[in-house]
């Protein structure tokens, strides 16, 4: 089991989320291998594996082996984690914490659970470890059972 965490590439630190995932692993709470891509953060993880950026294959490769992936809340990232048929573990970077300018990535998160994307959304930071027991994403599955049910529709109407 591998969990990859990425914080991206906004020019502020996002110290509290790896502070907390090296906290868990050198506690044993984790015991799967960690990788952080820690960004511009000025924390380095202890226990996990880390790279402070990552080239867009060696994150594709990392989101492809990784049974858990927590992120930060641009979408562009928990979009892919998605894609990817995987269930993003989403901690939105925050104003108060000197993480973002503003707090739109919580904002941007909770209405995109309220469209029914399935993503977790963690505001504080000591929920992340309920929630790092792997998850395939259900709106994978239920896209490949409308598929299925469409497809299979097709097929019934061209041999009838």
């Amino acid at each position: 089991l591998m969990i990859f965490v990425t914080v991206g590439t906004h020019e502020q630190q996002f110290n509290r989320l790896i502070e907390e995932i090296d906290k868990l692993k050198e506690e044993e709470i984790i015991t799967s291998d960690v990788f952080i891509q820690v960004g511009f953060s000025d924390y380095h993880p202890q226990f996990c594996e880390w790279k402070q950026f990552l080239s867009y294959d060696e994150m594709n490769s990392l989101m492809k082996k990784s049974d858990t992936i927590i992120t930060h809340g641009g979408p562009a990232t928990f979009m892919n984690v998605i894609a990817n048929g995987k269930r993003p573990v989403v901690v939105p970077r925050r104003k108060k914490f000197g993480e973002h300018v503003n707090d739109h990535q919580l904002d941007f998160c909770k209405r995109i659970v309220q469209e029914g994307y399935d993503l977790v959304v963690i505001e504080d930071i000591k929920e992340i470890r309920k929630h790092l027991i792997p998850s395939r994403s259900t709106t994978t599955k239920s896209n490949n059972e409308r598929f299925v049910k469409q497809f299979s529709n097709l097929i019934a109407e061209l041999v009838e």
